[in-house]
């Protein structure tokens, strides 16, 4: 592990120069309790789902690193939130199965509504539960020590483009990676800021995965109160009532012995939907994008299209589900 150290060497200097670049620049300054060790400087939402911090090299230490898989999440903190999640991302502790319910965890700041022609999804809702360590990673489903409350801006276009880059490198190479997830609350907030993600390929020092980001928990064009995650449409004063959500999360706790009959067996003629758990698209099972999918990548969904969008899924432009 020795090459790490070097590794961090070489951007000591490069490093510093950017932070005194950043400083006046417009940045935030997080160091909380509820989540993470690390105090990260993280420049101000300029527009893009996530920007680099520390240079984009992960605090990840020499003791810390590993090549043997292993997940660990954070106990909820006094008022309920998330803390650090850490794994070492491998083959042998990646999903199985397709993923299960989710909709009865409740993560802090949750207060759901939906913006036409704001959010893409239909429908479209602001905030999705969104997994520290995706799914696809360590297949962990309904853990609420792993779900804070996101919106759909940063859920796709923040994080999933990070998970997908760890879970292909894996997959492809059977190595391993060093995996951090740190949701940044400012204060006492119920919802966080965003999340920091580090990456570090393991067997390869580096040279397969090495980030280190931040992605922002903003939507454009919606106003958040991070203090509890009331929400109002930009430039308006009044706060969106909460909307009622209660028949996605109904569906989510009834799981039918009919679906789970139908997960198990992979029986494409029983499932309402099947949606792609990389690309984050649902079908219908006769679209012809479905001979396409990797079967590890399929989710046999018997429920309804709300409830699979608010999950964070779009529909196929293809099958028009």
């Amino acid at each position: 592990m020795g090459k790490f150290k070097k590794f961090l060497a070489a951007f000591t200097v490069l490093t510093a120069l950017a932070g005194s670049a950043v400083f006046g620049a417009g940045v935030t300054s997080f160091n909380s309790d509820a989540a993470g060790s690390q105090a990260a400087v993280v420049a101000d939402f300029q527009g893009n789902a996530s920007s680099q911090v520390n240079g984009n090299i992960p605090y990840f230490t020499e003791k810390e690193l590993t090549d043997r898989s292993f997940e660990s999440y954070s106990d909820l903190d006094s008022l309920g939130r998330c803390g650090v999640a850490f794994a070492c991302v491998g083959k042998d502790i990646m999903p199985t199965e397709p993923r299960g319910k989710i909709g009865m965890i409740k993560p802090t700041g949750w207060h759901q509504n939906k913006y036409p022609g704001l959010v893409d999804s239909e429908p479209p809702y602001l905030y999705n539960r969104c997994h520290l360590i995706g799914y696809q990673l360590t297949g962990e489903n309904a853990n609420e020590k792993n779900l804070v409350t996101g919106t759909r801006y940063m859920n796709v276009d923040g994080m999933l483009p990070y998970e997908n880059q760890v879970a292909n490198y894996v997959e492809s190479t059977g190595n391993h990676v060093m995996y951090r997830v740190t949701p940044k609350f400012d204060g006492n907030n119920l919802l966080c800021n965003g999340v920091e993600i580090e990456a570090y390929s393991v067997e390869d020092s580096g040279r397969g995965v090495c980030f280190n980001v931040f992605c922002y928990n903003v939507q454009p064009g919606v106003d958040i109160d991070y203090t509890d995650g009331n929400n109002k449409l930009a430039g308006t004063s009044e706060v969106k009532k909460e909307e009622n959500d209660t028949g996605s999360k109904t569906a989510e706790n009834n799981v039918s012995q009919k679906e789970n009959a139908v997960q198990e067996n992979n029986s494409t003629a029983a499932s309402s939907y099947i949606a792609n758990m990389n690309t984050k698209k649902f079908h219908y099972p006769s679209c012809s994008s479905v001979k396409q999918m990797k079967e590890s990548n399929k989710w046999y969904f018997d429920g309804s299209r709300d409830e699979l969008i608010s999950q964070g899924y779009d529909p196929c432009k293809r099958c028009n589900p």
